[in-house]
């Protein structure tokens, strides 16, 4: 392996990141961040499709704060929404009838969402859920999927990011948080199954039987591969839930929106009993909700199960998402047609670099989002089924000098691989975008060397 040759374009990125030391742990607020190289970018203004870091220069955005702008860089309208309620007040801790009309447009759009309730970020929600189903169903197991993203905390991360050495069998995947300091006794209230492996699931759920509170998954599993569910997978997940008297959970902090205006329940054919929203549904701001069957709240309705938050519904963000929600219903029907043939745009044009500089990637999703694998030396062809399938076959350190290559000639993807497309994006930006991918991938076949 090798990597790329120091640039200068980024002094002034690292000179922050530098001071940055002395103040902030790490350097950075989320441990993610310090994946980015050279160094961990910082940015000055974003406008649609493109931004700009504090050394001017400027990029194609795929990254979109890890998609949760739907709707591009500093939205006009969104911009507005904002301020016009700041000099009404962002913070009463109390009731505004901004949270009654959010809510209502949520049960118009998502099929699901009898009852909502609101936190400020995806990884509370979480919490909210798994309380909510142990509570409801008196059972106190969660199933969840090998390399599917729940949060950051204690519970949502067991299973995400295994090491090979560490995975178990086949047959029961090892329960792993990749955290220190987690409490041990939470990894014992999970069972860890394999995605995309429908006659491995009723096994896991029959060895489990009647202790399974709920099966909670990314329907699409975009935080590892992207990789959509196989035919009749959510149908399967679904008919074991009502088998099982357990709730399904869908984790939509990606989806939801993305995939259309009813998400991805509305996409693929089915109807989750709580629904986990964040990214989009805020657009930037920290907000997420909790969707779901009224009779499930109703432990919560009753007061059984503390749901709470100081800053829960608060108005500024709430503005911010009445603005994001009517963005995606004005759409129309069709929503998300553009951002799929604009994705799958670029997805091919990646394609045909990759065969012109003989350079392994391997796009996969649906389009609107999806992933860049970059296939190790002799690994297969065709497209990645579940978490090990994509570890056993992406090579990392080779993706990681790829998007380097592409960071520096003003296209920028996710660190891990994952494109998002915008509203905001024109077939315009993925021609351009295409036409300085192909520099990228002459540098990247110049100087990688396996």
């Amino acid at each position: 392996m090798n990597s790329a040759v120091p640039s200068s374009r980024f002094t002034k990125s690292r000179a922050l990141f530098a001071r940055a030391q002395g103040s902030i742990a790490g350097g950075v607020n989320s441990g993610i961040r310090n994946m980015e190289q050279p160094v961990p970018l910082y940015f000055s203004h974003g406008q649609g499709s493109r931004l700009w870091d504090v050394d001017g220069n400027e990029y194609i955005d795929f990254q979109l704060g890890q998609g949760a702008l739907l709707y591009g860089h500093a939205p006009a309208g969104m911009a507005r929404a904002i301020a016009e309620q700041a000099q009404r007040g962002v913070h009463w801790a109390a009731q505004s009838e901004l949270e009654i009309e959010v809510a209502e447009r949520l049960q118009r759009m998502i099929p699901s969402a009898e009852r909502v309730r609101f936190n400020s970020s995806a990884t509370e929600v979480v919490l909210a859920a798994f309380r909510l189903s142990r509570a409801h169903t008196g059972k106190p197991l969660i199933l969840k999927f090998e390399g599917h993203y729940h949060g950051w905390g204690d519970e949502g991360l067991v299973g995400f990011a295994s090491p090979p050495d560490r995975w178990g069998d086949d047959e029961e995947p090892a329960r792993l948080h990749p955290s220190a300091g987690v409490i041990r006794e939470v990894l014992n209230q999970f069972v860890v199954a394999r995605w995309n492996d429908a006659d491995h699931l009723r096994r896991r759920v029959a060895q489990h039987h009647g202790r399974i509170a709920a099966i909670v998954c990314e329907p699409c599993l975009c935080n590892t591969g992207c990789i959509e569910p196989a035919p009749g997978l959510l149908a399967t997940i679904r008919e074991l839930c009502d088998a099982e008297g357990a709730l399904m959970i869908a984790d939509e902090t990606i989806t939801g929106f993305r995939f259309g205006s009813g998400g991805a329940q509305a996409r693929y054919g089915v109807t989750p009993d709580l629904t986990i929203l964040g990214k989009a549904i805020g657009g930037g701001v920290p907000f997420a909700a909790l969707a779901g069957r009224e009779a499930v709240f109703a432990k919560i309705i009753q007061g059984e199960v503390v749901h709470a938050g100081t800053l829960n519904a608060n108005p500024l963000c709430l503005a911010a998402s009445k603005w994001c929600l009517d963005t995606v219903l004005g759409q129309g029907p069709h929503h998300p047609k553009g951002l799929t043939e604009l994705g799958r745009t670029l997805m091919r044009g990646l394609s045909d670099l990759a065969a012109q500089y003989q350079v392994p990637l391997q796009p996969q999703g649906p389009g609107l989002v999806f992933h860049t694998t970059m296939r190790k030396t002799g690994a297969e062809t065709g497209g990645v089924h579940d978490y090990r399938d994509y570890v056993r076959r992406h090579d990392a350190p080779r993706w990681a000098h790829l998007r380097r290559c592409l960071l520096e000639s003003g296209v920028r993807a996710i660190e891990r691989g994952l494109w998002f497309v915008s509203l905001a994006h024109s077939a315009t930006d993925i021609d351009e975008a295409l036409r300085r991918a192909e520099s990228a991938f002459a540098r990247h076949a110049t100087e990688w060397i396996a």
